[in-house]
């Protein structure tokens, strides 16, 4: 199993249609085994997932990023990728494991909103816990952030937390001081002028140590 990535970019349909996205998607995956992209589309049928898992991977395999999928853990599994993550409404963790297989070696993730959440997912044997959402996004316009505070609480489960939700460059220093492992990010990565220069940024709190 490879060393979990500090920074998650994680698509959706809207990235999906940018005309540049696999240009975006290489330029995102050259800062190597740090960065992670999520194969994430829930309008997507089993073959788009698998054609957009395999599209990842093709731009993640020479400076060695992660792919993980997103509720998926039989296209994990087929596709070699790197980690599997799972929503509320997905498979727990022991049962995605099965589903992916004995042979496969993955990153087994579970979204939480709460530390109750966090605890169960971290009961269930997740590997890392997606937390958020933790500062205001556009992305869920109306929903009240956790702010940092759930990531610190998140945390005392053991298990490396992601945080997620309105998360940019600036924002970053402010989730890894209150005790998250890494980001999970779409727009602060795949909508910036300079999709690179912006995945550096965001992981600059953990990379200047």
């Amino acid at each position: 199993m490879r060393p979990l990535p500090r920074l998650h970019a994680v698509t959706d349909a809207s990235v999906l249609a940018l005309e540049d996205f696999g240009i975006r998607a290489a330029a995102i995956a050259s800062a190597g085994p740090a960065v992670a992209l999520h194969a994430r589309n829930r309008s997507a049928d089993g073959a788009a997932l698998v054609a957009l898992t395999r599209r990842l991977l093709a731009h993640a395999g020479p400076p060695q990023a992660s792919v993980f999928v997103n509720g998926r853990p039989d296209i994990a599994s087929a596709l070699d990728a790197h980690g599997v993550q799972l929503g509320s409404e997905d498979l727990a963790p022991p049962d995605a494991r099965v589903a992916a297989g004995a042979a496969w070696d993955g990153w087994v993730g579970r979204s939480v909103h709460d530390a109750r959440e966090a605890e169960l997912a971290a009961n269930e044997g997740a590997d890392f816990l997606f937390v958020g959402t933790i500062f205001e996004t556009d992305s869920h316009p109306g929903r009240t952030p956790a702010g940092p505070r759930l990531i610190t609480e998140s945390a005392r489960t053991g298990l490396p937390v992601i945080a997620i939700g309105g998360v940019t460059p600036a924002r970053a220093r402010e989730a890894r001081d209150a005790g998250a492992y890494g980001i999970a990010v779409i727009s602060a990565a795949w909508r910036a002028p300079d999709p690179a220069a912006a995945t550096m940024a965001l992981l600059a709190p953990w990379t200047d140590e």
